[in-house]
């Protein structure tokens, strides 16, 4: 005969740990198994077994009485075959999980969420887009219109329950009479049970669909980022509220532009002419050319600001900057009259260098 798990287990904590331990491992196994998080039967099961661990474990005098008879608190001091009657020892037969009632579980649930992901240009990342998707997902019966059962029948009272969603049954145990229930296993604790069940969802009440879903992308989206299209999950059990459809975003890297959140960074290339006396210079932005101010004398490396031409900001008003790097070029290759006039501008600085021929120029050999 199986016997239950020892609630340390349970916990995966050991004997000796502290009450702190006890209270991080619960908190940790309560975020993964939370029925908010999964609608498995078998996950709820876990999440109830974790929880009433939990509750005998930190409670001092609880916690005392139970490693003083384990899970050897059973008949005749036989060890316990359902967890539930270690609950019940300890909770008076009343045991409570989450503020749920003992009692049939409604057959209605929400439905899962889906999900799909979309790839986005650059522009289409900051400036928002329109997409048509194709999504599979669980749509209503329309045969059985969600209920499961065949045309002109309807789900019945579970014959192995009557209804109740549970089985009860009375032990003794040193403590005691001690009353358990557990959950039926014909109706899955539903008290309801479908004996004609629909022969296109095979009494799921669902079936798969393909839909079109039109998704809004916002402007100043990033990658990474996932949408809540809500109401385009897989459709609710049983009238359930639909689930939602998650869109997750994968944005093609900019071949001119480095994005740091809502700001825009790029890089400029001028002649040293331009950079010396100053310019008027175009970039390119988001938007098409901008004119943009070079100053005399500006140095490699100068960065000029160009406000209101990042990124939008998401949901809200306001944009991002645009910063361009201004990168000096240095010509590499010189026609005679250019170098002629470099030199001659060396000289009149004194910074007159050792002449060399200009491209196409010949050297004349020294003797």
């Amino acid at each position: 005969m199986a016997t239950v798990r020892d609630l340390y287990d349970v916990l995966g904590v050991s004997r000796d740990a502290s009450s702190d331990d006890i209270r991080r491992a619960y908190r940790k196994l309560a975020r993964e198994l939370h029925p908010d998080v999964s609608a498995d039967p078998a996950t709820e099961e876990r999440f109830k077994e974790v929880t009433g661990a939990y509750e005998i474990l930190s409670d001092p005098q609880k916690r005392q009485r139970y490693d003083a008879f384990g899970t050897t608190g059973g008949p005749q001091g036989q060890p316990f075959t359902d967890i539930q009657d270690i609950f019940d020892l300890f909770f008076g037969g009343g045991f409570n999980v989450g503020g749920r009632s003992r009692g049939p579980r409604s057959r209605t649930q929400r439905g899962e969420d889906a999900g799909v992901r979309v790839s986005l240009s650059f522009h289409e990342s900051v400036f928002g887009a329109r997409r048509e998707l194709d999504v599979e997902r669980l749509v209503v019966c329309d045969r059985c219109l969600g209920n499961g059962a065949e045309p002109g029948t309807a789900p019945v009272a579970c014959r192995t329950c009557g209804g109740a969603g549970e089985i009860q049954s009375v032990r003794r145990s040193i403590f005691g009479t001690v009353m358990t229930s557990t959950a039926c296993g014909t109706c899955r604790g539903t008290g309801q049970e479908i004996p004609n069940r629909c022969t296109k969802c095979r009494g799921e009440g669902r079936v798969r669909a393909r839909a079109t879903v039109t998704v809004e992308i916002p402007a100043g989206v990033s990658e990474g980022m996932e949408l809540r299209v809500g109401g385009n999950g897989h459709a609710g059990i049983a009238g359930g509220p639909d689930g939602d459809l998650y869109v997750a975003l994968s944005v093609e890297p900019s071949p001119g532009f480095e994005r740091r959140g809502q700001d825009l960074f790029t890089v400029l290339d001028i002649s040293m002419t331009q950079a010396a006396l100053g310019a008027e210079v175009d970039i390119e932005t988001l938007e098409g050319d901008e004119r943009i101010h070079v100053e005399p004398g500006t140095d490699s490396g100068t960065v000029v600001r160009l406000k209101g031409k990042g990124v939008p900001n998401l949901n809200r008003r306001g944009r991002g900057d645009l910063f361009v790097t201004l990168h000096v070029v240095t010509p590499s290759a010189l026609a005679r009259e250019e170098r002629t006039l470099l030199e001659r501008l060396a000289e009149l600085r004194g910074e007159a260098a050792p002449r060399t021929p200009a491209r196409g120029e010949l050297r004349r050999p020294e003797f």
